[in-house]
């Protein structure tokens, strides 16, 4: 923010809209944390740390809405930090109905800041039930009188109070006995009026202390006395909206004399004593000479070193502007990027295949550059491609708080468990599975989980467990769904599936009959519900992760539990790949699908019902897709047949393409074939080849259904 007023000079205001998407984000991660946080708190054995990790979240957000402007979501978070406050100061024990309340807070205000970030003009949602059952249990659970004449609080400059909702003002606690004296230094500033609002702080926060302002020795630094029980670093996250933390220099004094500490042992948080010849403060009205404290660090805190006995850096160290540790980049410009290394690897295969026909020894300097091209190219793409790489755990995240939800909307006692929240997957791929995993998730705790009566009555613990587990396997991640329930009931499944006409029989096996609850329209739900029943999602499901080139198995026990597995690419945009050669024509066939190859002879395939054709692969019959017929590919050389077959795996099934020759294994830049042309049966992209030409990537998936039908 500090940037924004050097930029601004010395007018009198400047546009804060050029902050508002930073705002948006961190307001929005702050309030996905806070949720974290509040899920996995312990109500019986709170420490302060998870409270104050809490409170600095909503102060986080409740100071950003202030500064913007945005008094609704400031009033709301103001109610959540006075709840908090009392919380984490032990005057109040956390049940589960604050838990709630805050949840619901936190709901609330998304849907608040969704609204400002798209500039929504109707009537906002009104949250006074929401500030009332706050303000009760701040107060200790006591109800608010309805007829009691109540105010709204006031909020930090330059947000104006809301007119309507009627909140009780939150009484200014004295500084309890114990409170510490600190000296606020806080400059150099662009304009004096820059940390008018510090004052306001202190007047809002309930139970923070008080500040008085007192004269400063320098024009561009304004002084404050404040009494006050809060940490360095909580007033330092408090300020951070007025100045940067390189701006504000805080010191203890003695509560006698109003002259600084110079105890041996100072308490936690307390600013240590200076260094040697350090007189940052020396001359400072009141201050005796040679008994300043060093001003309190504005670097990253480093707990680590601190306790290896790291020295106190020097003063220069101490003003330096701390190096950012990320840096937010538009998700276009990183699709922009991924496209010119996409080209540029295009480009090197059409320099490495020209260059075959070459002499090495005659050109020996070219095909060395060529080498390192090769090299630097391949270590280029795979950096650009982990920047969209993101961890499991953005994905998971959002679970705990749906399971809590839904788990006490149907009775029902859940535990959540992941693994492997660290596995990285394409920021593309995760966006278009959270669905998918949603309805997987909701489907286990809703058909899977029993009623705590029921898992008693069956020998279970009364609460249930699903597991959500993401793992690497080769080019592809596999994310599991696991529960511990009542498990599929063949028979059921059966019964149903004669109900809807569907063609079954006693003797399918088990893995087929679980394929069935993907059927459009298939549930074995007994009763429809806002949850289920209605037959709509496990189609939508394996339609969606097919569109990704995944697949979706299902395991089931019945009595035991059930295992949906979702296997995916790791990323859409570069994917390694196999060139089969049909006539004149090259095909890619995604690596991940191909299990084998091999010669066959015209004896070793079989023509069965049908004119489908089956060939034999070590005792297992499988159904032979000639590419050449399914593309209609034009044959010139009559005597040249396909006499090669690449046997691919999909959807738990393996077919033989039979091919006339193989190519060869190569990294391949995937291309939108629908977004640039148009819908191809059997195909899931394009790319183009070293040289210049354009190979379809064959859609194994398809081609698998198409031998079962």
């Amino acid at each position: 923010m500090t940037e924004g007023h050097q930029e601004a000079g010395g007018g009198d205001s400047f546009d804060l809209s050029q902050f508002y998407q930073i705002f948006f984000e961190e307001a929005g991660e702050n309030l996905d944390l806070m949720e974290q946080m509040l899920l996995n708190l312990n109500l019986e054995t709170a420490d302060d740390e998870e409270l104050n990790g809490i409170f600095r979240c909503a102060h986080s957000v409740k100071g950003g809405a202030a500064t913007f402007g945005f008094a609704d979501v400031a009033e709301l978070t103001h109610q959540m930090e006075s709840l908090l406050d009392r919380l984490r100061r032990h005057e109040l024990q956390p049940n589960p109905m604050m838990v709630d309340v805050l949840l619901e807070s936190a709901d609330a205000s998304r849907v608040l800041l969704a609204r400002h970030q798209t500039g929504e003009t109707s009537e906002p949602p009104s949250n006074a039930d929401l500030v009332r059952r706050i303000s009760e249990l701040a107060a200790g659970g006591t109800p608010i009188p309805a007829a009691a004449p109540v105010a709204a609080p006031e909020l930090a400059a330059p947000v104006q109070a809301p007119p309507a909702v009627p909140v009780p003002a939150p009484a200014t606690v004295a500084a309890k006995p114990g409170s510490r004296q600190l000296e606020i230094r806080m400059g150099p500033l662009d304009r004096p009026d820059q940390v008018d609002g510090v004052k306001d702080l202190f007047r809002d926060i309930v139970g923070l202390g008080s500040v008085t302002e007192v004269a400063s020795d320098r024009a561009d630094t304004r002084v404050f006395h404040a009494s006050t029980s809060s940490s360095n670093e909580d007033l330092l996250d408090l300020f951070a909206f007025h100045v940067s933390r390189e701006q504000v220099n805080i010191r203890e004094m003695d509560t006698a004399a109003t002259s600084w500490s110079d105890r041996d042992d100072p308490p936690p948080g307390a600013p240590v004593a200076p260094a040697p010849g350090f007189g940052f403060f020396e001359g400072a009205p009141g201050v005796p000479n040679g008994a300043a404290s060093a001003p309190v660090e504005a670097t990253e805190a480093r707990p680590a070193a601190a306790k290896a006995g790291a020295t106190k850096p020097a003063p220069s160290q101490v003003t330096a502007q701390p190096e950012a540790a990320t840096i937010r980049v538009a998700i276009s410009k990183v699709d922009q990027l991924i496209n010119l290394v996409g080209e540029l690897v295009i480009t090197q295969a059409m320099l490495a295949q020209n260059s075959q026909a070459l002499d090495p020894a005659a050109n020996q300097q070219l095909m060395a550059g060529l080498a390192d091209l090769d090299r630097n190219t391949r270590d280029l793409q795979e950096s650009v491609m982990s920047i969209r790489m993101i961890p499991m755990s953005i994905v998971f995240s959002r679970f705990p708080r749906m399971l809590r939800d839904l788990a006490s909307k149907l009775g029902k006692k859940v535990e959540f468990v992941t693994q492997g929240e660290a596995t990285e997957l394409d920021k593309g791929l995760v966006e278009k599975i959270t669905d998918p995993l949603t309805h997987l998730v909701r489907n286990s705790c809703d058909h899977g989980i029993e009623m705590p009566g029921d898992r008693l009555a069956a020998g279970k613990p009364e609460t249930g467990t699903i597991t959500l587990s993401a793992a690497h396997q080769g080019g592809s991640i596999v994310i599991e769904v696991r529960d511990d329930g009542r498990g599929l009931s063949r028979e059921k499944i059966l019964n149903k599936a004669r109900e809807r006409g569907l063609d079954v029989s006693d003797q399918m096996s088990d893995g087929d009959v679980w394929q069935l609850i993907f059927a459009p329209g298939f549930s074995t739900a007994e009763v429809v519900t806002d949850v289920s029943g209605r037959g709509v999602g496990m189609d939508v499901v394996k339609k969606n992760i097919a569109a990704l080139n995944g697949t979706v198995e299902i395991d089931s026990s019945e009595g035991y539990g059930m295992r949906v597995s979702v296997r995916l690419p790791l990323t859409l945009a570069i994917m390694d790949g196999m060139s089969v050669g049909v006539g004149d024509e090259v095909y890619i066939l995604p690596l991940s699908s191909v299990v084998e190859s091999f010669q066959v002879k015209d004896d070793a395939v079989n023509t069965v019902a049908q004119g489908s054709r089956l060939v034999k692969v070590r005792d297992e019959y499988m159904p032979v897709i000639e590419l050449e017929k399914v593309f209609q590919v034009p044959r010139y050389d009559a005597s040249k047949s396909s006499d090669i077959m690449v046997v691919v795996e999909a959807e738990g099934s393996r077919v033989a393409l039979l091919v006339d020759e193989l190519l060869g294994q190569q990294q391949v830049v995937v291309k939108n074939l629908e977004t640039n042309y148009r819908k191809v049966p059997n195909v899931s992209g394009a790319t183009i080849l070293g040289d210049g030409k354009v190979a379809l990537i064959l859609d194994t998936s398809t081609l698998v259904r198409r031998s079962r039908h």
